[in-house]
């Protein structure tokens, strides 16, 4: 299994960023996604998830309503659309296959003006 995050960096307070996650080494399509994220300090926290097939999405409290989860099967690729982006997103965000742990580098996050 190889996951490669990419697309984090830093963004001002309201901005928005969008992160991939180019999947290999397994059939993507077979696959429910997670992304997950760390703050710094602090352990591994839950943003959302989505089924194999894209038909089903799940969020956090913290992230429903400002950020999209979605895939590319086609390409082997999960993402996340972030938008209105706050200081408490900060962390570094991973990709991860459901009831995994991340097994990426993680793509770093950082909001602030």
């Amino acid at each position: 299994v190889q996951l490669v995050e990419s697309g984090g960096g830093l963004v001002q307070p309201g901005g928005s960023l969008r992160l991939s996650c180019a999947a290999s080494g397994f059939t993507f399509s077979d696959y429910s996604m997670n992304w997950v994220r760390q703050a710094p300090g602090k352990g591994l926290e839950w943003v959302s998830s989505i089924w194999n097939d894209g038909s089903n999405t799940y969020y956090a409290d913290s992230v429903k309503g400002r950020f999209t989860i979605s895939r590319d099967n086609a390409r082997n690729t999960l993402y996340l659309q972030m938008d209105r982006l706050k200081s408490e997103d900060t962390a570094r965000y991973y990709c991860a296959q459901r009831g995994e742990p991340p097994a990426g580098q993680g793509t770093q996050v950082t909001v602030s003006s």
